[in-house]
């Protein structure tokens, strides 16, 4: 007898130290109740407990949690309905609440984000919807993690996975989005043939500046050119005429001057007679001394040092 009740023994103190021992694992947290009420949390690792009065309750984890918000049907401010479904990621902060604040909190954060998107999509136009996706998550998010709190969870995320319009809104949506493309189309062709314009006239205009520039500047050098062959010929005419009355002053020179008029004379009337047909001759041949004579006084007078060095004889 003393044998067997030592093994029941053995194997009861072997069952009582296995119950006394609880290990918990990494990013878990258990709920310890005594005797119906909450005692403790446990946390990872290794924990003691009383065998047959302590009871772990509730096993919550402490991971990031994905959950699949079922679609639902949203309508929006202009009265069109919206087919929405998102996904939800949340986390167990607090596992006494976790565990006591909601008989479930997953369906608890499920239901609640569901009429939150309702609510939130009811206050907005069909196009806002597709536009401020970002805003529609972090409202979502908002009104849950504060709900949550009282339920241990912290919301981390909200995100909509598919936001599907009626068949006859798409078609709707596909027909403005072709005519809004053919609109930027046009104006953008428009603007094309607009500068193409105005690159064509920008053109010509600096063309006909260019041009009337030349011209400009054709017209300045050609009279700049016949301004300098008039002073040119002035300064030749002026040189000659200096040169002329020094060699007057000399030796011989009012004789060279008569005898250069008297070859001008005859060349003159020479000339007349090739060109008509009527031969004009002076009546009095004694006119060319005249000429000449006259034309002495006058280099005389513009000279006055000029002095015949010979008596002028009339020409027979």
């Amino acid at each position: 007898m003393t044998e067997p009740l030592a093994l029941v023994l053995l194997i009861v103190f072997v069952i009582f130290v296995i119950k006394s021992i609880k290990l918990v694992p990494q990013q878990n947290a258990w709920v310890l109740e005594r005797l119906g009420r909450y005692q403790r949390t446990l946390a990872p690792g290794a924990n003691i407990v009383v065998p047959f009065i302590d009871k772990v309750s509730y096993k919550h984890s402490l991971k990031e949690i994905p959950l699949d918000v079922p679609s639902q049907v949203c309508i929006t401010r202009d009265n069109t309905q919206l087919q929405v479904d998102g996904v939800l990621y949340f986390q167990v902060t607090d596992p006494k609440k976790a565990s006591y604040g909601s008989s479930n909190y997953v369906m608890a954060i499920t239901q609640l984000s569901q009429t939150t998107l309702r609510s939130i999509i009811g206050r907005m136009e069909l196009d806002k919807t597709f536009e401020e996706r970002d805003v529609i998550n972090q409202n979502i998010v908002d009104a849950l993690d504060e709900a949550a709190t009282n339920w241990g969870v912290k919301v981390l995320r909200y995100e909509i996975k598919d936001l599907t319009p009626p068949k006859e809104i798409l078609h709707a949506m596909q027909a403005q989005i072709t005519a809004e493309r053919e609109k930027r189309a046009l104006i953008a062709e428009s603007e094309g043939r607009k500068q193409e314009q105005i690159n064509i006239a920008s053109g010509e205009r600096e063309a006909l500046i260019q041009r009337s520039e030349g011209e400009r500047q054709s017209q300045i050098n050609q009279a700049q050119g016949e301004a300098t062959a008039i002073l040119t010929v002035a300064e030749a005419n002026a040189a000659a005429i200096a040169k002329v009355a020094e060699s007057i002053k000399h030796t011989g020179g009012v004789e060279a001057v008569n005898l250069k008029v008297a070859e001008q004379y005859i060349d003159a009337f020479g000339g007349l007679a090739k060109e008509n047909n009527t031969l004009i001759v002076p009546s009095n041949l004694g006119d060319i001394a005249s000429l000449i004579a006259s034309a002495m006084t006058v280099v005389k007078a513009q000279h006055p040092g000029v002095q015949s060095s010979t008596k002028q004889d009339t020409p027979a």
